[in-house]
Parts: structure tokens; sequence; C-alpha cells
């Protein structure tokens, strides 16, 4: 995969605009994390970077199309992507110790300086990494229950047929027989 990696110093007074669309920035992370997730429409990312007091403004959207396994009957679920984000990356203190042992030449080339940081270090200076902040946005992006239709039925409980195809032959589950008195319970409203 291609360095995405943006030198926040060399940064003009109006920023730059990134276009990214080499579908390894998320790839190769689906396939390192093992992830059930497929690129159906290729994935856009158009991202505005304006240098700042501080650190630097990060604007962008992200669009594309992937396919999950539904939350219901684990069929395919096809999910629209579309995200529009805007953060503030701040570069690090003067005192902090990691960016001093980075200027100090004590640590490694690539140092990355917090837990999560989209910010590393390359030869002294500070670098935002275009492919890290690709693949936090999609990941935000990505629905919490993938369905493959919205009234999708799921699977039975007792045989596990998908029950999108038609009912199956099980015996409905009466449920706890000590609660049989109740089923035929009415309540009125006065």
């Amino acid at each position: 995969m291609q360095n995405y990696r943006v030198s926040i110093n060399d940064l003009p007074p109006d920023g730059k605009q990134f276009d990214l669309d080499d579908q390894d920035i998320w790839r190769t992370p689906l396939q390192e994390f093992e992830m059930d997730c497929r690129i159906s429409a290729p994935l856009m990312a158009h991202i505005s970077v304006l240098p700042a007091e501080g650190g630097c403004l990060v604007r962008g959207e992200l669009h594309g199309q992937v396919i999950l396994p539904c939350n219901r009957c684990a069929e395919d679920a096809v999910a629209d992507i579309r995200s529009d984000f805007e953060e503030f990356e701040e570069l690090p203190d003067e005192d902090a110790p990691a960016a001093e042992n980075a200027r100090n030449g004590n640590a490694t080339p690539n140092l990355a300086l917090e837990a999560g940081s989209r910010i590393v270090y390359e030869r002294n200076a500070p670098m935002l990494d275009l492919a890290a902040v690709c693949w936090e946005e999609f990941m935000l992006a990505l629905p919490v229950n993938p369905l493959c239709k919205p009234d999708c039925k799921g699977l039975c409980a007792q045989c596990g047929a998908n029950l999108n195809s038609g009912d199956c032959a099980c015996i409905p589950d009466e449920g706890d027989p000590r609660l049989a008195v109740l089923r035929g319970l009415t309540l009125h409203k006065t």
C-alpha cells in the first residue's frame, strides 16, 4: 500500500485537498482484522487538511458500498457508506516525552505520538496519516446492525432455518408451562 502521510509543516496556509481511492487503504486492514466485510462499490474519500495553530483541521467525506453479514439471518446485507467528518488533529505538547524523544532521535523513525493518534513523526517532522483517517472514518460509518432487508425474519432458534425463505417444520415453543394461566389474560382500560 502506498504511503499516505502528509507533512503538517509543509501544508500551504489555505490547506490542501486529497482524493483517496486506493482500495488497499480499506482492504488491507479488513484482511488483517479478518472482518467479514467485502467492498462492493469502490470506497472514495475526499479530504481537506487545513493547518491551524496547534495542529490541523481535517474535513472530508467518505462514500462507497460494502457487503456485511445480516445480523438476523447471516445472509449478505448491502450497506451504503456515506460519511461527512470534521476533526481537529492536535499536535503534541512541546513537553511531551514521546515528541521530545522523536525530535532527539531516541525513538523509532515512525513514532506514533499516542495510542490512536493519526499523527506520526517521520524524520522529526509531524505527519498526518491520511490512511488512518480513512480507516477510522470507515469504521465509524459502518452500520451497527446491518440487515439484509428491514423486515428480515432471521433464523429459527430451534433448527436454524432461514425464516425469510419460508416457515420451518418446528413446533412453536409454548413457553414456560407455569405461565400458561396468563396466556388468555386480556387487559381492559377503565
